[in-house]
């Protein structure tokens, strides 16, 4: 009987072995969930913002004082609007972000409903100046709009009224990628900061550190291409190379001995390669319209995007020296107007075509 019972016990702490070293399997596969590499190395501090010096420089300067003006942060995407606002604001509450900040995406709730219940109703709320912990805190709150220039005229009426009223319990931060579509009164009320497309140098600088967080073995011809493909947007670029990563060598951890080269990053990002806009610039310098229709054709069979193929294109006439000024215009023109047909849902075969015979009639000219 002592026997049976020694070996239940034993049994029994055997079993509660494994349970909980399966349960430390499972804590540990759950602490090792992927996170997109934009999230896991956006900026913690407004110290860790790269390039925006005017913006960080006065966000400093508000953190040192508990203060913050109405904020209006505009610029081309991926440059750390949202991130630096974020930023800041952890700085500013710690733990009680989520209590203190109300961030709103105004491409999704942009009407006037949206303004009127939620963004009204978190801005009456009153803020305490003191902590549950008993440490000072700022006596307000922080409502982020996110892509505000997509809200409606009345929807920024009605906000405008409600920064006016709620001054005292609350600060709004308007982000967006177009100022123009802000209507005055509500640029009036607030300090407004440009954020400029990053520098090749910073953008080249953060994507080494994350090859060197990550181990991630690229050629420096990739890293260019990355580089030249984002345009100065940080979110593009580290995008483009997590994806690079994960199709490139994928779960497999052998396939990490394969750098990434050039010609990944271009089948990646879905980038037109030159070699197509060389051959179609020369078939229209010889007025052949029977190439220019199987160079189209080819194209299509490719599954490349015309959009890309006109974005790359017109920084190639704008470089070409061997090309007039007369015809660049003639040819910039036409691409203007095929761009905005595609965007409304154009054929991509018949705007190729379109486009081609305009410059097919521009090179005849000298």
């Amino acid at each position: 009987m002592d026997a049976f019972l020694k070996s239940g016990k034993l049994s029994s702490s055997k079993a509660g072995t494994s349970t909980g070293s399966q349960k430390g399997v499972k804590d540990k596969k759950q602490k090792e969930k992927p996170i997109p590499w934009v999230e896991k190395y956006r900026p913690k501090k407004v110290d860790d913002v790269v390039e925006q010096q005017e913006v960080c420089n006065v966000l400093r300067d508000c953190l040192n004082s508990s203060d913050l003006p109405n904020l209006l942060l505009y610029g081309q995407p991926g440059t750390g609007k949202t991130s630096t606002i974020l930023a800041a604001a952890h700085q500013l509450f710690g733990e009680f972000f989520k209590e203190r900040v109300l961030e709103l995406n105004a491409s999704d709730d942009r009407g006037i409903a949206v303004i009127r219940t939620k963004v009204k109703n978190f801005a009456q709320l009153k803020a305490s100046s003191i902590r549950p912990d008993g440490k000072p805190c700022p006596p307000f709150k922080i409502i982020i709009l996110d892509e505000a220039d997509a809200m409606t005229h009345a929807a920024q009426a009605a906000l405008r009224r409600t920064m006016e009223k709620e001054t005292r319990t609350t600060r709004f931060c308007l982000i967006c990628n177009y100022v123009s579509r802000i209507i005055e009164p509500i640029t009036s009320r607030c300090t407004k900061f440009r954020f400029i497309s990053l520098t090749e140098e910073k953008v080249m600088e953060r994507l080494k550190l994350i090859c060197g967080q990550e181990n991630v073995k690229i050629d420096d011809d990739a890293l260019m291409s990355i580089v030249d493909i984002s345009g100065g947007d940080m979110r593009k670029a580290i995008t483009t190379l997590q994806s690079s990563y994960r199709i490139k060598c994928g779960s497999d951890v052998q396939g990490t001995d394969n750098p990434i080269t050039k010609v990944d990053i271009l089948e990646m990002s879905g980038m037109v390669p030159e070699k197509f806009l060389t051959d179609f610039i020369q078939i229209c310098r010889k007025n052949d319209f029977q190439k220019l229709e199987n160079f189209v054709e080819n194209f299509m069979f490719e599954a490349y995007s015309a959009s890309q193929f006109f974005d790359q294109l017109s920084e190639l006439i704008v470089m070409d020296d061997s090309i007039t000024n007369e015809q660049k215009s003639i040819m910039l023109d036409k691409m203007g107007e095929v761009a905005f047909r595609l965007l409304s849902g154009g054929s991509e075969y018949l705007q190729l075509m379109n486009f081609g015979s305009t410059a097919l009639m521009a090179f005849e000219k000298k």
